[in-house]
């Protein structure tokens, strides 16, 4: 489970509908709880760094930005819980792509965009051996 702000989601999605028609991407900062609770506490978005032709339907993080913002959420007491990135014009499911490049025990929040707006925010967590991914439910409102 995740817990995501109103701040936090309104973040997610402007940066999505910003981006639109390409992805957008960045990382969710916040805590590991008890029962596998993560809490969002801040959004750090992350230039897509994908060559323009692929930016459309994929992201990419380059490892120096990954590298500031953890030393980013070091600095202010928190931790990487996952990674948000948009699905412009398609779902807000994971695709192989995602899978493929995914890690356990983060939280994946995947927002559709349709003609500039940002729709469907859901949370995926990918399962321990790697096969699949499950929604995560989100709590709002935290």
């Amino acid at each position: 489970m995740i817990a995501l702000g109103p701040q936090q989601e309104e973040e997610i999605r402007r940066h999505a509908e910003d981006e639109y028609p390409h992805e957008c991407c960045g990382l969710l900062l916040g805590h590991f709880g008890v029962d596998a609770l993560k809490t969002v506490a801040e959004i750090y978005p992350v230039s897509n760094a994908r060559e323009d032709e692929a930016r459309h339907n994929r992201s990419l993080i380059l490892p120096q930005e990954y590298m500031r913002g953890e030393r980013y959420a070091r600095q202010h007491g928190l931790e990487v819980v996952g990674n948000y990135h948009s699905h412009p014009d398609h779902p807000a499911a994971p695709s192989q792509f995602d899978l493929d490049h995914a890690w356990p025990t983060w939280s994946y929040l995947i927002v559709s965009v349709y003609d500039g707006r940002a729709r469907d925010l859901r949370a995926w967590e990918m399962k321990a051996d790697r096969s699949r991914f499950d929604e995560e439910e989100i709590t709002r409102g935290v």
